[in-house]
């Protein structure tokens, strides 16, 4: 008998003990936070967007290992603003910070926030991050242990390419790839994945590339043989049916795109970006290796984004700071042990600005006043669950600042409303390039109506921020 409770006795303990070190793991759980910056949505396999070879073996299958959300947009297609947006919770459209020449430092809202890395800092957890993770908008006291961004120098007789200058050029690097930047924060978080934590931690690792210019290691360039490079398929005069307000976006970028079509560059500009993609993806295959071989695989939540899209001469257009396809569809994925499941895939619409108070509860963090988005869990749950469209995305034309200009991508297609009543609407299910602006089709009306009343209207928007002064 005596025995009997004592066996008794050790399986309760056993048991008790088991659920307690669940308990404990759901309540501490980690955060691994990825970024790559205009990393467009090509290696999303999608057809009518891109038809040709993308190498990104290790964020295939992160995306395959959790949720991976293909209808996710960037909330600015500007890299400060959306960073900003994602990282403080609050949506440009409330903190009036439309691009990278505002001064975020006098937003009211922006001054009332608490970063990413405060939130999880207050709950207890360590911070680190390395890298490109932020932009212009930052809480440096939230940090731990931080280490920023900064490009690697340009290679002798750069540049190299005949359009290439300044930030638009692209080539073989004279580096070598240990000696890159984003290679060294990568280093970095791998080093702290390694460290042994005596509390939950926060660690965020974000790549510059493939922002341009394109100057990855050669044998990246080798991976995409000239002769095998896919273009993109682009449509002459693409913007006659574009209003004057969405033109002047892409002022300065057309000239650029005709210049590399002229002088016959376009397949190199596309092997560089895609050599670059695969440089990002090496390093972030490192990173995750890291955390899949440390003790911290089965309670850390991996979070991997990308800030916006890129044009590489769609819609005559180049790099980003549109409200097209190109530059507000983005990546985002998911793995949260106990909470997903592998090879999810998500088509519901959904926004960067959702990643905060997802990363909340998941953690079981305290959201406080002012964040923006929905918390995905019940997509990371079952990705096709109910969900009403949240992909909103604003700008501005730097010229007219005063003027936020706004697109909603859902199911039905993608609107724009510019100032002065200069809009768009493109049925992207049956024109997904979206080549025809339909807004003057009678067939679309009420369509278009419904997309108007989902997104803010002029009166719920911030008045965006004075421009920087230059000296």
């Amino acid at each position: 008998m005596r025995n009997r409770l004592l066996i008794t006795s050790l399986i309760t303990a056993v048991v008790w003990a088991t659920a307690s070190a669940r308990a404990e793991s759901a309540e501490t759980m980690n955060v691994l936070f990825l970024v790559a910056d205009d990393l467009n949505s090509w290696l999303l396999e999608d057809a009518d967007r891109y038809s040709g070879k993308v190498i990104a073996p290790n964020l295939q299958a992160l995306a395959d290992s959790g949720v991976n959300f293909r209808r996710a947009y960037t909330a600015s297609p500007v890299c400060s603003p959306s960073r900003t947006a994602f990282f403080s919770g609050v949506s440009p459209w409330h903190s009036g910070h439309y691009h990278n020449a505002l001064q975020v430092n006098q937003s009211e809202p922006l001054k009332d926030a608490l970063s990413l890395a405060g939130l999880f800092k207050k709950a207890g957890y360590s911070t680190a991050g390395y890298g490109k993770i932020t932009h212009g908008w930052d809480q440096k006291e939230h940090w731990d242990e931080k280490q920023g961004h900064k490009r690697d120098p340009a290679p002798p007789g750069a540049p190299l390419t005949p359009v290439g200058r300044g930030e638009q050029d692209w080539g073989p690097i004279h580096l070598a790839e240990e000696d890159m930047n984003d290679t060294g924060n990568v280093d970095a978080a791998i080093q702290q994945l390694r460290k042994k934590h005596d509390k939950p931690f926060f660690i965020a690792c974000g790549l510059f590339n493939p922002h341009m210019p394109w100057y990855v290691p050669q044998q990246y360039f080798d991976m995409f043989p000239l002769d095998e490079v896919t273009t993109p398929r682009l449509l002459a005069d693409d913007l006659n049916d574009v209003p004057p307000l969405g033109v002047e976006l892409t002022s300065g970028k057309s000239r650029f795109v005709d210049s590399v079509l002229e002088q016959g560059l376009h397949e190199e500009a596309v092997q560089a970006y895609l050599a670059t993609t695969a440089y990002v993806d090496a390093q972030l295959g490192r990173v995750i290796e890291a955390l899949d071989q440390s003790p911290h695989k089965d309670n850390t939540i991996v979070v991997f984004l990308t800030d916006h899209g890129f044009h590489l001469g769609e819609k005559n257009h180049w790099q980003k700071a549109t409200l097209w396809e190109e530059a507000t569809h983005c990546l985002l994925m998911f793995r949260a042990p106990g909470v997903t499941k592998p090879d999810g895939v998500s088509e519901r619409f959904v926004s960067l600005q959702d990643i905060y108070p997802t990363l909340a509860e998941l953690c079981d963090l305290e959201l406080h006043a002012g964040v923006d988005g929905r918390s995905l869990v019940p997509l990371l749950k079952d990705p096709n669950a109910e969900w009403e469209s949240t992909a909103i995305t604003c700008l501005s034309d730097k010229k007219s600042p005063e003027q936020g200009y706004m697109t909603l991508r859902n199911e039905q297609g993608r609107y724009i409303r510019y100032g002065n009543g200069q809009e768009e609407f493109y049925d992207t299910t049956v024109d997904p390039r979206e080549w025809t602006n339909e807004i003057d089709n009678p067939k679309y009306t009420s369509v278009v109506n419904g997309m108007k009343h989902s997104i803010p209207a002029a009166s719920e928007m911030a008045n965006p921020l004075p421009p920087v002064k230059r000296r």
